[in-house]
């Protein structure tokens, strides 16, 4: 309870600051003294408030329990036993070294098992871990005598093969070797530079792989010459795809969208998909106009042209009579391409073009080739074919005197001189296409607005650096 000393004091204390409270208002008109005498009662209330609030209470009386609880040790003895009876096993990761060997890179990973080096050597399968390139990371799970438990490692079968991981493992008194499917995690990667000498040593400075560096290259050669048109301050902003497996890059992907500011001009493209295309669709600028060539003007990389589009004396038939394509002069087996996207109409021999392959294109266009030695590998009627696809390769059947390519373009159906025909720009995007393009575009745009926001920042303090 409140002592009862204490509540008399405060009491009268009130009692006195009142009485002398009221002498002062005396001289006060009524609403000023209304005024005062209500805030000195709030006053006085709280003062009486705190008067009253209870102590904190005295814990150094309050009784101590003790409580003992006998807690058992452990048996270490025990524990060290079953340590000793389960097997321990090690794991070690290393990557491959130029002029690494089998002994060399097993030795690294700490595997010493006779057993399993003869293994690997004499398995198809596993002895590929002796080609792979180096920087290639590779995995062994060992026991603490060194003997291989599990090998792992991914193979590269290719640029368009899907990516395998080599599993290495023990079974039984042997091993086995077995390709499982690699999981991959696909990122979108941004990066951007500035030319100080050359693209590629800006693309290293900004860690940008090489495979992503000649795919700038040709996006954006058909506007820049790379080896005299580049600027010192020249900037460029590249957003592609790289893809992972447990933190390591394995491949990387398509440039998803990218521009270059050269000279003062800035050129721009951005990657968009084509339902029905084989290789899935096609570089663009951001109005949605084609950045590639609706036609080749020569389907191989040629010396020169033997026979153009005129009225010659036939080298066989010994009489005048209008030469319906270009010859292209080659070796025999050179890579013969498709100068545009289109269907397989026909593959096969005819009279005297030979082993010959026609190609339709959109409106009407379609392409022949004839006298190849032979046809690409898998070539069927009605295949999707997408421009610079290999459709065969450079021969003499047919109505031929020597090696060379018969190139005809054709409107119609009716032969036209493929060096100087007119033809429209590469077919352009439905109303559906233009509405997903635009989509795709708006969302590149961005990334490349974040790649710019600090360039314009830092160029003039960076080119004053170096």
């Amino acid at each position: 309870m409140f002592p009862q000393d204490k509540f008399t004091r405060i009491t009268s204390r009130c009692r006195s600051a009142l009485h002398s409270c009221h002498l002062r208002f005396t001289g006060l008109s009524r609403k000023t003294q209304i005024v005062s005498a209500v805030a000195l009662f709030l006053g006085a209330f709280t003062l009486g408030a705190a008067g009253f609030a209870p102590a904190e209470p005295d814990m150094s009386d309050a009784p101590v329990n003790p409580v003992s609880i006998t807690l058992a040790l452990p048996n270490l003895q025990q524990q060290v036993g079953e340590l000793e009876q389960n097997s321990q096993y090690y794991v070690n990761e290393e990557k491959v070294r130029s002029g690494d060997t089998l002994a060399t890179l097993l030795n690294r990973l700490g595997v010493d098992d006779a057993e399993a080096t003869d293994f690997i050597k004499s398995d198809t399968l596993a002895r590929s871990v002796m080609q792979l390139r180096a920087g290639k990371r590779v995995v062994a799970q060992t026991d603490d005598e060194g003997e291989l438990i599990r090998l792992s490692a991914t193979l590269e079968d290719g640029r368009d093969q899907p990516l395998r991981n080599l599993v290495i493992s023990r079974e039984g008194n042997g091993f086995k070797a077995e390709a499982q499917p690699a999981t991959l995690e696909r990122r979108v990667e941004m990066r951007s530079g500035l030319i100080y000498s050359s693209l590629f040593a800006a693309t290293d400075a900004a860690q940008i792989p090489d495979a992503i560096s000649m795919q700038m290259v040709d996006m954006f050669s058909t506007n820049i010459n790379f080896a005299a048109d580049l600027r010192r301050g020249d900037r460029f902003n590249v957003v592609y795809e790289t893809f992972w497996q447990n933190g390591e890059l394995l491949r990387t992907g398509r440039v998803l969208a990218g521009e270059f500011n050269n000279a003062g001009n800035r050129y721009q493209a951005v990657w968009f998909d084509e339902p029905g295309s084989k290789v899935g669709g096609g570089y663009y600028a951001f109005d949605g106009k084609s950045l590639k060539k609706a036609f080749l003007k020569s389907p191989l990389a040629f010396t020169r042209i033997s026979s153009g589009f005129s009225m010659r004396l036939h080298p066989i038939l010994g009489k005048w009579k209008q030469h319906t394509g270009v010859d292209f002069a080659a070796p025999t087996g050179t890579p013969i391409h498709a100068s545009a996207d289109g269907q397989v109409e026909f593959v096969g021999q005819q009279n005297g073009y030979g082993n010959i392959v026609v190609i339709k294109h959109w409106s009407g266009y379609s392409t022949a080739y004839g006298h190849m030695s032979r046809f690409a590998a898998g070539l069927k009627k009605g295949m999707k074919i997408s421009q610079n696809d290999v459709i065969g390769y450079v021969g003499m059947t047919g109505w031929a005197t020597g090696p060379h390519l018969h190139y005809e373009f054709r409107v119609n159906n009716v032969p036209r001189n493929p060096l100087s025909v007119d033809v429209p720009n590469n077919m352009a995007l439905t109303a559906p296409q233009m509405q997903r393009f635009r989509a795709v575009a708006s969302a590149m745009d961005h990334r490349l607005e974040l790649l710019r926001a600090p360039a314009a920042i830092n160029d003039g303090v960076k080119l004053a650096s170096k």
